[in-house]
Order: structure tokens, then C-alpha cells, then sequence
């Protein structure tokens, strides 16, 4: 998840667990140790693009970083606010269940998460909810906005953390329901058109769970295509797009290479932009891809030293976006 609803849904953790004892430092609680495995960030500074892609959400999104983490929290929180009636058992298990949360959310978006960091490099992603979705996010900002109006120990206080952490698993529960859903239908349809694949996957198009986003091949290729809950015919109109492993064959590189195979899960394609080798990891979908199913991939990595990657998961993903594009993603979102 995005660090906003990171925040956002910490404060109201915060407030379910002490907002009675602490008041509004509960909710500061909750978003810091909701936030506190995002500080991978921190080796952006030091890493090399490629080693940054697999350091971040990586031991800091791992359980044993959240053992190691949960009692130095629970050790100072309880020493801070002495005196009071909260038992460092209660404090455990408080700032456990935050930080676990945050690292189970994220393996419901694409980047993939290490779990099982540092014994296992595998990586885990459910590709059930967008990085920024705003109906799952939404609720926990409007409660953490009304905390923030009402005082503390007012009886609203208790209803509305239930209200924004209710919405909040209800939303996550329809977006399970949706994933089964598509992945079967695709699934049929893969069948149906007779490709063979090795790989597959299904995610949600940009700040939605209607569309999504599917992959489906093998070494020589993939097959891409978009799929709505509300498509009223079976057929996925998909599009393939060659591997191209050949084009690597001169490329000195072969650690930094390795890396990007690591970090797509194998999900990748070589092409070429002019004279300028590419590694596209197809995980993270086409620039408007529903509307130029020809799309070029937003994640895509120069090969050459002369360019700058350090944006690499950004630079790609709203490129060209405007008012007609959005549009575009609600009109096919309503199915064909």
C-alpha cells in the first residue's frame, strides 16, 4: 500500500488499541509502527537502482524483522507513558499486529514482498488491490479526520474506528471475491483460445478493482489483455509481446542483469527503444494499456549506463495521463 494509507490506517489501530488512555497519541502510535517497515527507503541512498528494487520491501517487510521490531516499540512506548494500565503484554501485542498488517497488506499489490527474508528470497504478491486504491483507502482517512473533530473519550470516537476499519476489511473481502472471480473466468478463456503458458497473473489497472490487468505465456513470450468484472462477452482480446532473450546475449552487466530477472519474477521482455536496450518487467502493467492494448510497459529499465533508472517504478506509470484517459479507464472498467 501507499504510505498514506499506511498512516492513515495505523492512527486508526492506534485509536481502537489506547485512544481512551492516550487520546490522540494512540493514533501517532498506530502510523508510526504502521509506517516503520517503509524505512527501507533509506537504501535508496547508498544502493545501486537494481539492488534498491530488491532491498526495498525486502527484510524490513519480513517476519523476523517484525519480531526483532515489535518489542523495542513495545519497550518504549510502555517506558514513555508511565504511569498508566497498559501491560507490555498489551503493548506486544499492539504494535505486533500493526506492523504485521502493514507487511501483509503490501503482498496484496505487485511489487511482492520477503516474507521470509533473510533465509528465502522468495517473493510473495496476492495482485489483489492497486498500490493506491482510494475506495480502500478512503475509509480510514475520513475516520483519522473525524478523530481529529471529536475529543477524547467521546462516545463517536469508538464507532467510527469500527466504521473505518470495517470498511476498510470489507472492501479488501470484495476485492478477494473479485480475484477468484476474474481468475477463473481468465483462466477459462486461456483455455478456451488454446495458449499455453508457464506463468500467469492477474492485478487491478490503476486505483480500481473493475479491470484488470492480465499475463499469460512462457519463456518465448506473453500474452497480455485486459479483463472487467462487468464484460458482458468472454473473449479477452489479448496481444503478445516477444521475450527477445537473444538481445542480451552482448550485455556486460550480468549481476545487475540478474537482479532484474530476480526482482520480475521471470515476467520480463527485452526490446529496443531507438539503439537503447530495455528490460520491461511486465508486473507492473502498460502506460494506459486498456486504451493502446500496444501500450509500451511502465516499468522499463535502460540497459545502457547513460541513462538514469532511479525512477524506475515511477517514471512509466502516469505518462500521458489526462482528463480523456481516465475516461477512457472508467469506460472500459464498465465492461464490452
Amino acid at each position: 500500500m501507499d504510505s498514506f494509507t499506511h498512516i492513515a490506517l495505523g492512527a486508526c489501530m492506534g485509536e481502537a488499541f489506547a485512544g481512551k488512555t492516550l487520546g490522540k497519541k494512540a493514533m501517532l502510535w498506530g502510523a508510526l509502527a504502521q509506517s516503520i517497515p517503509d524505512i527501507d527507503f533509506v537504501a535508496s541512498f547508498w544502493m545501486d537502482t537494481s539492488s534498491n528494487l530488491l532491498a526495498h520491501r525486502g527484510f524490513t517487510h519480513s517476519f523476523l524483522f517484525c519480531i526483532i521490531i515489535t518489542p523495542l516499540f513495545a519497550l518504549l512506548a510502555e517506558y514513555w507513558h508511565r504511569p498508566h494500565n497498559i501491560s507490555l503484554k498489551h503493548w506486544m501485542l499492539f504494535f505486533g499486529s500493526v506492523i504485521f498488517i502493514h507487511i501483509f497488506l503490501d503482498a496484496f499489490n505487485n511489487y511482492g514482498v520477503g516474507w521470509l527474508e533473510p533465509f528465502s528470497h522468495k517473493r510473495f504478491s496476492f495482485n489483489m488491490i492497486y498500490v493506491a486504491d482510494p475506495l480502500f483507502s478512503i475509509w480510514t482517512f475520513l475516520a483519522c479526520l473525524a478523530f481529529i473533530y471529536f475529543r477524547k473519550n467521546t462516545v463517536y470516537r469508538k464507532k467510527i474506528w469500527k466504521l473505518g476499519l470495517g470498511f476498510t476489511g470489507i472492501y479488501l473481502l470484495i476485492s478477494i471475491a473479485i480475484k477468484i472471480k476474474i481468475d477463473y473466468d481468465v483462466q477459462q478463456e486461456l483455455q478456451q483460445q488454446k495458449i499455453n503458458y508457464t506463468q500467469y497473473f492477474t492485478t487491478p489497472a490503476p486505483f480500481q478493482n473493475s479491470l484488470w490487468y492480465v499475463v499469460a505465456g512462457n519463456n518465448n513470450g506473453f500474452y497480455v489483455g485486459y479483463k472487467s468484472i462487468f464484460d458482458t462477452k468472454n473473449t479477452i482480446d489479448f496481444n503478445y509481446f516477444t521475450r527477445n532473450e537473444n538481445l542480451l546475449q552482448k550485455i556486460e552487466n550480468k549481476e545487475e542483469l540478474y537482479k532484474l530477472k530476480r526482482f520480475s519474477q521471470n515476467f520480463y521482455t527485452i526490446e529496443k527503444y531507438n539503439d537503447t536496450l530495455v528490460f520491461n518487467d511486465l508486473r507492473f502493467g502498460q502506460m494506459k494499456g486498456w486504451e493502446n492494448p500496444k501500450g509500451k510497459f511502465v516499468f522499463h529499465y535502460f540497459l545502457h549506463q547513460d541513462y538514469d533508472n532511479t525512477l524506475v517504478v515511477q517514471r512509466g506509470r502516469f505518462v500521458g495521463w489526462n482528463e480523456k484517459t481516465f475516461s477512457s479507464l472508467f469506460e472500459r472498467m464498465k465492461g464490452n
